[in-house]
């Protein structure tokens, strides 16, 4: 894991100037201001435990009250078809639904609907295709986390502290200083972004035509916590 090192000592009376990284406080260099600063970057990386399929479909271009009735059609179709297939209620969520005027054919409209729904990550693939051979067309984005994120954060925290701490420990034997107590902290969480190809609503109906449902693999959920402390040295 990267870590990035820096030692701050000073030894002449009345010098000044800063060390500080983008964002963070200004820190005087004079005599009486001995610190020794680092910065660690750690990451978490687990399974996950929830998978959040993003399940939609539009109507064919239609008069606008045709193109209603078509899509409430097919509204009830999908949701009735997750529900029957054992989706609970409170994990399908309305994203967006919106009848949308066709302006490539003047007077025709279509409607676009989008859900959320929350399944476990061994029955995504399941439950995809279920909601396409219902009439889902837009479908097929999935979302990979877990059910407590704030928990994996806090590792990722404990993890990155460690590892500050472990470093300044060396840096302070090496150079010869008595590694004092922490006079600033800082931190920051993020979560690595990764690359997926969504696939478009026509190739997913071609695909819901398959006789065994998509091979997905899960992304496993990784956090990463980069911690900046400032130690006094004696």
């Amino acid at each position: 894991m990267r870590s990035y090192l820096a030692l701050i000592a000073l030894s002449a009376a009345g010098m000044c100037g800063a060390a500080q990284q983008p964002g963070q406080p200004e820190l005087k260099i004079e005599a009486a201001n001995r610190t020794l600063t680092v910065t660690a970057e750690e990451r978490v990386t687990v399974e996950p435990e929830v998978a959040i399929l993003h399940i939609g479909f539009e109507t064919q271009p239609n008069d606008a009250k045709s193109a209603y009735a078509e899509g409430a059609r097919t509204s009830n179709a999908i949701i009735g078809a997750l529900k029957q297939a054992g989706i609970a209620e409170t994990a399908i969520r309305s994203e967006w639904q919106r009848l949308d005027r066709d302006y490539n054919k003047p007077h025709k409209f279509k409607l676009v609907q989008q859900w959320t729904v929350r399944t476990p990550p061994e029955r995504a693939a399941e439950f995809l295709d279920i909601a396409i051979t219902a009439g889902a067309t837009s479908s097929g984005d999935i979302d990979w986390t877990v059910k407590d994120e704030r928990a994996l954060e806090e590792q990722a925290l404990e993890k990155a502290a460690g590892r500050a701490r472990e470093n300044a420990a060396v840096l302070a034997k090496g150079m010869g200083v008595h590694l004092g107590v922490p006079i600033y902290i800082g931190n920051q969480l993020s979560t690595p972004v990764f690359s997926v190809r969504p696939m478009n609503g026509m190739a997913m109906a071609k695909l819901a035509d398959q006789a065994q449902p998509l091979a997905i693999e899960p992304h496993k959920v990784s956090r990463e916590a980069t911690v900046y402390v400032v130690f006094s040295i004696e």
